[in-house]
């Protein structure tokens, strides 16, 4: 690549870090904690405890591939520069297509919270002024993504706060709810740890914006670990909380756990601002996937594996302006033409599947830090499996067909490629 088909590197570790926590805060932590505790019930911490330690398998691998290979893509380039281009495919594939409906996803959860009647237009809207913040620079989406941060996190504290004050309703439990007895179980650790662990595989972000991260070496290590640290932290403290405040068959059947623990505590005046941070979660969330994919879709361009001109960059602010906007006309015509909330279950495969090419990837590393032994990354594998297996049949089944699909035309695409040029 030419200096002019090259990114700039303008993020420092603040700036990744904020958009690796932006991501982990989406939406996701205002609606996680209720069908994780109907399964896990008052284990619920154990299964944070689990997704916690896969995730910190993941970053480990992940922080030592972006410090080697400091380049947009994420695990698609690890993949392919370690394992070989068909499982970088794998992971890019199923990084594009999963996360992709995530972001039409996250667009209409943020419609659903700002204007229920409307929410389709409202999020085309959002999707599109967010492509647009995008094309004007990466220091502008690190900027919104600070100040949507900066909202989430005074929403969380505000909620602690709420579920420290009290008082703590012993019941009655809502209409329809089951005993507490009845809540989850040690069997369903695994799977509501497969659900909490998605919440924190935001730090991938961070991984394909490797071009435009300063000092990579240095500075992505760093922020991976620390955006993952914080969002632990953040996600442990508050099921700890609700699990004291809320009945347990409460929590597990509320709809917005975390504003229903305000609604139950003397600070219930402040439901609208929790409403207010679950919107700004999900503008934060859907910001860094739309950065995300589009980093992702313009290295595979690159390599051939998608149509070459999304790998254009241009304009004065230096940004893949093709691969962006083409993220976007994707996303809107999802929401104009399905039920975008019924289509994403496979999304949690994919990301496992992407995650477990990174561990395998970062196994075949020779030079390794000390706090990143091989047996960190072959737990990581392993974790990502057994995460991804635990999930609904359905979800699965939908993924695999997705990456067979994508498998079966890049194997098309070698083909025709060689007989071209075997005629010239």
């Amino acid at each position: 690549m030419t200096r002019h088909e090259q990114l700039q590197r303008r993020l420092g570790v603040f700036d990744a870090t904020s958009i690796g926590l932006g991501s982990m805060l989406g939406a996701g932590v205002f609606v996680v904690f209720a069908p994780a505790a109907g399964l896990a019930g008052k284990l619920l911490v154990v299964s944070i405890v689990i997704a916690g330690a896969v995730a910190y398998c993941n970053a480990v691998a992940s922080a030592q591939l972006a410090a080697k290979y400091p380049q947009s893509g994420g695990t698609y380039i690890y993949g392919r520069r370690q394992l070989g281009e068909w499982p970088g495919f794998l992971a890019g594939w199923a990084f594009v297509t999963g996360k992709t409906a995530s972001c039409a996803a996250m667009a209409l959860t943020f419609g659903q919270y700002v204007a229920p009647g409307y929410a389709t237009p409202v999020a085309v809207a959002a999707v599109t002024v967010l492509t647009g913040i995008n094309l004007l620079g990466i220091t502008r989406t690190a900027l919104l993504t600070r100040i949507l941060l900066g909202l989430v996190l005074a929403t969380l504290a505000f909620v602690a706060a709420a579920a420290i004050i009290g008082p703590h309703p012993a019941g009655p439990y809502p209409a329809g709810a089951v005993s507490a007895a009845d809540v989850g179980s040690a069997w369903g650790i695994l799977p509501a740890a497969g659900l909490v662990f998605f919440a924190f595989a935001g730090y991938a972000r961070i991984a394909t914006l490797g071009e435009e991260v300063k000092d990579p070496a240095r500075v992505i290590p760093r922020a991976i670990l620390g955006a993952l640290a914080v969002a632990f932290a953040i996600y442990l403290g508050l099921a700890v909380l609700l699990l004291a405040h809320l009945p347990l068959a409460q929590l597990a059947s509320s709809a917005a756990p975390l504003l229903e623990a305000v609604t139950h505590s003397r600070l219930a005046a402040g439901a609208p601002f929790v409403q207010g941070g679950a919107a700004a979660g999900s503008l934060g969330a859907l910001l860094a996937l739309i950065t995300g994919v589009g980093r992702t879709a313009m290295a595979m361009a690159r390599e051939r594996d998608l149509p070459g001109p999304l790998a254009r960059i241009g304009g004065r602010h230096t940004v893949p302006f093709a691969a962006e906007l083409a993220v976007a006309a994707v996303v809107v015509l999802l929401l104009l033409t399905s039920s975008v909330l019924t289509v994403v279950g496979f999304s949690s495969f994919g990301v496992l599947v992407y995650y477990a090419v990174a561990n395998a990837a970062a196994y075949t590393l020779r030079e390794r830090p000390g706090h990143a032994p091989k047996w960190l990354n072959a737990a990581g594998l392993v974790g990502c499996l057994v995460l991804a297996f635990t999930l609904p049949p359905s979800s699965v089944l939908a993924m695999a067909g997705v990456l067979a699909a994508g498998v079966a035309a890049r194997a098309v695409a070698l083909r025709l490629r060689r007989r071209l040029a075997s005629k010239r």
